[in-house]
C-alpha cells in the first residue's frame, strides 16, 4: 500500500512533471516562445457557442500559459493576440476583441503584478484607440520593474508592417546604406531587446506563420498543434517545450 494519498500521488507526479520540463528549459537554453493563438471561434463553433464564448475561452487559456511559462521557467512569451489584417472582420467582433482586451488587462493586471510579470505590448499601438492606448500604457508602467515572465502581446501587429516601418525610422534618421547591418535593423524592431524566440507554437493546425514575427523566427523551431487555442493549457506547452527537446538546431550549419 502507498503511504501517500491519491491527491497526494497526483501533486507529487505534477511536481516531477514541472521540474523535469524545467530541466528541458535549462538544459536546452530556451528562453523565448512565441505563440499564434488560433482557434478561439472554430473552438466556439464546435461547441455550439457564439464566437465571444471562444474568445473569453481564450483568455483563460492565456492565464494558463503564463502560469505554465512560470513553472517552466520560460523567460519570454510573446504571443499574437490581434494582427493588421483582423480589422478586416466584421466590425462587431472587431468592437468585442478590443473591448475584451482593455477588459481583460484591468482585471488581469493586478494578479500579473503580484506574479512578478512583466508587460509590454509590441505592434502599431498609436492604431489602437486612445482609452486602450492608455490601459497598455499603464499596464507596461506598473510592471515595468518585474523580472519574472516576460509577457510581450502582439496588438495590431503584421510583421511586414514592423519591417516597413523599421526602414522608415532608418530613412528619417539617414543612417548611411554601408552603416546598416542585420544588428542595425533589429535595433529597429518592436522586439529589440528581446532575443529571438526559440520555439514558435501554432495552435488550431493551420501550416502558416500568418506575418507574424517573420525577421525574428528565422531560425525558431516550429510546432503546429490541431488543439485550439481554448484548449492549450500548462499540459500542452509542457507537451510542446518536449518536442522541442527532440529538435537538432544548425542554424543552417
Amino acid at each position: 500500500m502507498s503511504p501517500f494519498k491519491k491527491e497526494e500521488l497526483i501533486l507529487l507526479t505534477a511536481e516531477n512533471t514541472t521540474e523535469k520540463v524545467k530541466e528541458i528549459v535549462k538544459e536546452t537554453n530556451l528562453k523565448h516562445i512565441a505563440i499564434i493563438m488560433d482557434g478561439n471561434r472554430r473552438w466556439a463553433k464546435e461547441h455550439h457557442l457564439p464566437s465571444a464564448m471562444g474568445h473569453k475561452k481564450g483568455v483563460d487559456a492565456l492565464k494558463k500559459v503564463v502560469k505554465g511559462a512560470h513553472n517552466f521557467g520560460v523567460k519570454y512569451l510573446t504571443l499574437y493576440a490581434f494582427s493588421t489584417e483582423n480589422w478586416n472582420r466584421n466590425q462587431e467582433e472587431v468592437d468585442f476583441l478590443m473591448g475584451l482586451l482593455a477588459s481583460t488587462i484591468k482585471n488581469e493586471l493586478k494578479e500579473l503584478h503580484q506574479n512578478n510579470v512583466k508587460l509590454k505590448f509590441i505592434g502599431d499601438i498609436k492604431g489602437l484607440n486612445s482609452s486602450l492606448q492608455e490601459i497598455l500604457a499603464e499596464a507596461e508602467n506598473v510592471t515595468k520593474e518585474n523580472t519574472g515572465v516576460n509577457l510581450q502581446i502582439a496588438i495590431n501587429y503584421g510583421a511586414r508592417n514592423e519591417l516597413v516601418n523599421a526602414v522608415r525610422e532608418l530613412v528619417k534618421e539617414n543612417i548611411a546604406p554601408d552603416k546598416i547591418d542585420e544588428e542595425t535593423l533589429k535595433n529597429y524592431l518592436y522586439t529589440k531587446n528581446i532575443p529571438d524566440p526559440d520555439l514558435l507554437i501554432r495552435t488550431g493546425g493551420e501550416m502558416r506563420v500568418s506575418n507574424y514575427l517573420l525577421w525574428q523566427i528565422a531560425y525558431s523551431e516550429i510546432y503546429i498543434t490541431k488543439k485550439y487555442w481554448p484548449e492549450f493549457d500548462e499540459n500542452e506547452l509542457q507537451i510542446s517545450i518536449e518536442e522541442f527537446n527532440k529538435r537538432q538546431r544548425r542554424y543552417g550549419g
